[in-house]
């Protein structure tokens, strides 16, 4: 293995990511396997994780899977005994599991706002919180919060998505600077519009779509296989003395201006 190879190899290490099944988090997912790394992938929705977990068995990657609701306290708890169990180490977590539930700002429930805030705010801090009581006993981790373009700028009619990932944003500085001392680092990667099933109704939307491309510097949406090598970056040796820091995949669209 030549030196840049091992630089960004995650070869004996053992990762997480939640909401792997499909878009993003199985490209996350794959991106952590094809690097070396042992990756549990965990969801709520179980055929579709079985189906993506055996497509990456098929071609002898170290794929498991583990069924678990993240909003709940009792089934964390059961995520990390299975962890200690079963691998007795872990080094990456990827928070990468998210809803999102727009409604008028007027008229946005409650019901609405704490579904949004238990997944995409509550769960990562928590599931972080056990998942660092493992890694510290090795003195070393990465944490890596996916948080949005929603981060930064505003968009209709989505208030409680919007908030929860700029907590999410901030909450990565927070856990940097809290985790630090057992030599954990924790950064943020905020995509900007990907085509997955998330956003499926305004890619079917020619308008929409369009509008959204011309929104970016490289013209175009981005897809989940384009957060791979920022996500092997961060959790690779390669960013060793990076953290507390938020890396959006956006095509450009935070940088962009007037045309």
């Amino acid at each position: 293995m030549s030196y840049f190879e091992s630089l960004f190899s995650l070869n004996n290490k053992i990762s997480i990511v939640t909401g792997a099944s499909r878009g993003n988090g199985k490209s996350i997912a794959e991106a952590l396997l094809r690097s070396g790394s042992t990756v549990v992938l965990i969801d709520i929705l179980k055929k579709e994780l079985s189906k993506t977990v055996k497509e990456f068995q098929n071609e002898n990657l170290k794929a498991f899977e583990y069924f678990c609701d993240i909003t709940k306290k009792k089934e964390r708890s059961q995520l990390l005994k299975y962890i200690k169990k079963n691998f007795g180490r872990l080094d990456i977590l990827v928070n990468n599991a998210g809803i999102t539930l727009p409604e008028p700002s007027l008229d946005y429930s409650e019901i609405s706002w704490e579904k949004t805030y238990d997944v995409n705010l509550k769960a990562p801090f928590f599931l972080s919180q056990e998942c660092v009581k493992i890694m510290k006993i090795n003195n070393s981790g990465v944490i890596i919060n996916i948080t949005s373009i929603n981060a930064e700028l505003a968009f209709p009619n989505n208030p409680s998505y919007q908030a929860c990932k700029a907590g999410l944003k901030q909450l990565t500085k927070s856990m940097a600077l809290d985790f630090g001392k057992y030599g954990i680092r924790v950064n943020s990667i905020g995509p900007g519009y990907f085509k997955t099933s998330m956003t499926n109704k305004s890619w079917k939307n020619i308008k929409r779509r369009n509008i959204i491309s011309d929104n970016t510097i490289l013209n175009r949406w981005g897809i989940p296989k384009d957060l791979e090598g920022t996500i092997i970056f961060l959790s690779s040796n390669a960013s060793s003395y990076i953290t507390g820091q938020d890396i959006y995949v956006d095509g450009g669209w935070t940088a962009k201006g007037i045309k």
